[in-house]
């Protein structure tokens, strides 16, 4: 049923080509004679297309281009086509990679080798970059749990290999493909891979095991979100549909009735709660004002207070009154709640500011304004005087128009200089990735090095020039964009590659009693783990189903597990778990793949 099928669909996409590809491969014995009839200055008409055969099959730098540029097209067009309300995304060029190469299209191989290899580390570097800001915040207070828990599957997974490779007598080469198509991880695998020709071995099998498992490895989580769902979520363990009040930071008002804090500046308050908080304004006796540090707070004034969502039930406590109104909605008018102050937003572009300390630059004391909001990268923060600014980052500023015009020039606001491109930082980050990557480390027990490796390099300098470039004025900022033409380039690089090199054998080996062991062996390796992991997390740990989901399907680097999540389930819980543990799972899936490789082959 496979060979009848197949070929249905790949003719469709390659057909025009196969002929030609026929054609050049019974081409060797009219050499001659083309050479006399060039000679004698005739071309006969079934020759003047041997220019648009030689396109697609005379291997050349053009003819790479042209082919995995073709791979690209089909497999991103089909990408956004919804099986069952599923879809594969750029994923789908790794299944039109293979269709081609089963069809005879192919590169030269050393012109596959950097392609494929440019395009992993674009890709790893690039997640890194959109990662890094947030990635050791993830790790604080609550988020520890998630990683854990998600550490936990990721580990799970990795024994599982083990004990069905030795139940089956499949090898840990190919046992390390079918993982990485079980778990989605392409960088995992390009990591198998360098450890697999470091070893002197062959990774075809990788490959192909790769290539088996992937799809199941999709629909594999997503199947274990309803499976849990249905078997053990409570209706109580669904989060409610408030996720605009579940963001990094919360509005409130407060009417001042504690004694303990009536005369006392806001310094002093704010030294004596261990609390972080914003007031941008204060009302008293019908007057608005920009509070400073050293405002006094008098019994009656109601205060306007940006915190954290945990700490409003300890700041009702200090500060006395709660105002049942609802300051967090979007059809808030800012600039209508009095006439003498305004709220604007102001985007820093200067480079100078990049990497300074909020506090450092005294705004509130030298313009009397009051910055209460900060947002980066679709996440708002809170304005505390130790935040780091960086560029691209939109502040929030309360105050008069004529001192937020200051604030304006000191801050920049030139939208237009954002659009520049900050190429340096990109290839000055690749190069110090391809290195730390190469540095070979000792793992005790282990005869051979590990390395890093081309996913695992660029992915660790990406997390920390993302998240600590700013700190010494190194501008990291690309546009959500541009990060997402970077990565979506690389990955589609490395997937075209990948699929035609393992696009030769693929029928074959899916025609193999192996190949169903395979798909069999990856559809476990997704399933158990996440069920068995997501049932403690609900029954054990307390965690609602919207944070499991996204646990799920962020220990298996699966978006597109995660946009059904995000669909099927109210609030934003499964993209902030997914979010925090995602760049741990992704970087520990890289460096396990390759102790497994060591200990177990």
């Amino acid at each position: 049923m496979i060979r009848r099928i197949r070929p249905s669909l790949a003719i469709r996409i390659f057909g025009p080509f196969i002929p030609a590809i026929r054609q050049k491969e019974a081409s060797a014995h009219l050499h001659s004679e083309k050479t006399a009839i060039f000679a004698a200055g005739t071309i006969p008409e079934r020759n003047k297309m041997d220019w648009f055969t030689d396109l697609f099959t005379q291997h050349s730098a053009i003819q790479a281009v042209v082919v995995l540029s073709l791979i690209s097209v089909f497999g991103m067009m089909l990408g956004k086509v919804r099986f069952f309300g599923i879809s594969l995304g750029v994923t789908f060029v790794f299944f039109i990679g293979i269709a081609a190469g089963h069809f005879g299209l192919s590169v030269d191989p050393s012109m596959l080798a950097f392609a494929e290899s440019f395009g992993l580390v674009l890709f790893v570097y690039a997640l890194g970059l959109q990662v890094g800001p947030g990635f050791f915040s993830s790790l604080r207070s609550g988020g520890i749990r998630l990683v854990s828990l998600a550490t936990l599957i990721v580990l799970t997974g990795s024994a599982l290999a083990v004990g069905l490779g030795y139940a089956t007598r499949v090898p840990m080469s190919d046992m390390a493909g079918i993982l990485c198509g079980a778990t989605t991880n392409t960088p995992a695998l390009g990591a198998a891979q360098q450890m697999l020709s470091q070893m002197q071995l062959d990774s075809n099998n990788a490959t192909l095991g790769c290539a088996l498992t992937y799809p199941l490895g999709v629909v594999g989580v997503i199947l274990g979100i309803i499976a849990v769902r249905k078997l053990f979520a409570r209706p109580s363990d669904i989060p409610q549909p408030d996720a605009e009040h579940k963001k990094n930071i919360f509005i409130v008002e407060f009417k001042i009735s504690n004694p303990g804090v009536v005369g006392k500046s806001i310094r002093d308050v704010a030294a004596y709660s261990h609390h972080h908080f914003v007031i941008s304004r204060l009302w008293r006796a019908g007057q608005v004002s920009i509070p400073t540090s050293d405002s006094t707070l008098e019994s009656g004034d109601l205060v306007l207070v940006i915190t954290s969502p945990d700490d409003v039930q300890a700041l009702e406590l200090l500060f006395g009154e709660r105002v049942q109104k609802d300051w967090n909605t979007h059809d808030i008018d800012w600039n209508a709640l009095d006439s003498q102050l305004i709220s604007r937003s102001i985007i820093v572009t200067r480079p100078e500011i990049n990497g300074r300390k909020l506090s450092s630059l005294r705004l509130r004391n030298l313009y009397g304004i009051n910055i209460s909001r900060v947002h980066r990268s679709g996440v708002q923060l809170l304005a505390t005087p130790d935040l780091t600014l960086q560029l691209g980052d939109s502040l929030t500023v309360v105050g008069e128009a004529q001192a937020i015009e200051g604030v304006e020039k000191i801050l920049g606001n030139a939208v237009k200089q954002l659009d520049e491109p900050n190429l340096i930082p990109v290839f000055i980050g690749l190069l110090l990735g391809l290195l730390l990557g190469s540095i070979p480390f000792a793992v005790p027990g282990i005869s051979l090095p590990v390395k890093l490796g081309l996913a695992g390099g660029p992915i660790i300098l990406g997390i920390l020039i993302g998240t600590f470039g700013p700190r010494i004025h190194i501008v990291t900022y690309t546009t959500l964009s541009a990060n997402l033409m970077l990565r979506a380039l690389g990955l589609s690089l490395y997937l075209a590659c990948l699929g035609l090199e393992a696009g030769a054998h693929f029928v074959e080996t899916i025609m193999r009693p192996e190949g169903m062991l395979w798909i069999g062996l990856g559809f476990l390796l997704t399933f158990v783990p996440i069920v068995i992991v997501a049932a403690l997390s609900l029954r054990f740990f307390k965690l609602d189903f919207g944070q499991v989901a996204g646990i799920m399907c962020g220990s298996m680097a699966n978006p597109m597990a995660l946009n059904y999540a995000n669909d099927s389930i109210p609030g934003d819980h499964p993209a902030v778990a997914y979010a925090t543990v995602y760049p741990v799972c992704m970087f520990l899936r890289v460096i396990i793949i390759q102790i497994l490789i060591m200990c177990f082959i």
